[in-house]
């Protein structure tokens, strides 16, 4: 699936992904393909991307996420 992690200064990342895990507002959320449609808010903690070639860690302050279609969007403060 693809994701993207966009910050109001720069974009974190940009790439193909097998899984997602964020810091949702009721404990944490794990997103793979074809995962339903959804918007949600985030608090403060680590965004996970599983790639390819390992895991890579974000640290976000809140935001939202979008998952639609094989995409997931995290707009991050």
């Amino acid at each position: 699936m693809r994701v993207e992690i966009i910050t109001p200064d720069k974009a974190l990342f940009k790439g193909e992904a097998t899984s997602v895990v964020v810091p949702g507002i009721s404990g944490s959320m794990g997103f793979l393909n074809n995962h339903a449609p959804l918007i949600t808010v985030l608090k403060a903690g680590e965004v996970k991307v599983t790639t390819a070639n390992g895991e890579e860690q974000f640290t976000v302050k809140g935001g939202v996420v979008e998952v639609s279609n094989n995409t997931v969007i995290v707009l991050a403060e």
